[in-house]
């Protein structure tokens, strides 16, 4: 991937904004600012395919480690304070729905615990409830964050119906539990504060180098299209030949708030 003159320059201009007040760009400019100094990987429409029929807890677990590494979310080892990007969930509370609808294609996994994260909705109830825009959707259909701008109502987290949303009730940075010890922190990411609501992103900071989401390459190396991330758009792209050729579910479609995380079961 070419980066030209310009482009060059603008990100040698984040980099040297680091040595600022010893924080890094990435603490200094909103999310947005920061990709747009980078050239994004080409999509319209993000979206996820999580094949269950190869899934196993080992994967799912790589996956939640992956992603909370790279992000720098914090392990507090209690349900009242829990933040997760990405976790499990058994398929009744997952896919309540599914259990009236579906009964007996819903009978063979009841028993199992499904991958979950922010579905990244094509109507997302969550942006229009915020009353400061600090969380919003991009053109590519990302539902983002921006921790600068939260104020801690957790509006969001009462307009999202799928639980995807945490709220950091102490200090992250001050987590008691570190997923890499004796180097904790990615600096390459931002660490949030107390009193903000944080979730997935599909990895945007990724995408913005050309990279895949975190879960999609941990989980593909170890089986292959576990997780298919592509763009929805695309009439060739992965996810819609994956979409043709087998049968899916999604949270609580009936919502109508268009989840984009599909899953094959």
């Amino acid at each position: 991937m070419g980066v030209d003159r310009r482009q060059f320059l603008k990100i040698t201009g984040l980099s040297a904004l680091a040595g600022l007040g010893g924080k890094t760009a990435f603490e200094l400019l909103a999310p947005g600012k920061v990709e747009a100094a980078l050239p994004l990987m080409e999509g319209k429409r993000w979206a996820m395919v999580i094949d269950m029929r190869g899934m196993t807890e080992e994967i799912m677990k790589k996956c939640r480690e992956a992603c909370h590494r790279v992000h720098n979310v914090p392990e507090f080892d209690d349900p009242k304070v829990e933040i997760k990007w990405i976790w499990e969930e058994d398929f009744t509370h997952a896919f309540p729905d599914q259990e009236q609808g579906n009964e007996y294609v819903a009978d063979k996994d009841e028993h199992r615990n499904f991958l979950l994260l922010c579905n990244h909705c094509s109507n997302p109830p969550c942006c229009r409830v915020c009353p400061t825009g600090a969380t919003w959707q991009r053109e590519d259909g990302i539902v983002m964050m921006d921790w600068h701008r939260c104020i801690g109502c957790r509006f969001c987290m009462a307009g999202c119906p799928f639980g995807s949303r945490s709220f950091n009730w102490g200090d992250p940075r001050l987590a008691p539990k570190e997923l890499n010890p004796g180097f904790p922190t990615n600096l390459e990411f931002p660490t949030r504060t107390k009193g903000v609501v944080e979730k997935c992103t599909f990895c945007d900071e990724r995408l913005a180098k050309g990279q895949l989401p975190a879960c999609v390459e941990t989980a593909n190396k170890i089986k292959n299209d576990t997780l298919i991330f592509g763009d929805l758009a695309d009439p060739e792209s992965n996810v819609r030949q994956a979409l043709r050729k087998h049968f899916t579910i999604r949270r609580k479609a009936e919502l109508g708030t268009g989840p984009n995380v599909y899953y094959i079961i």
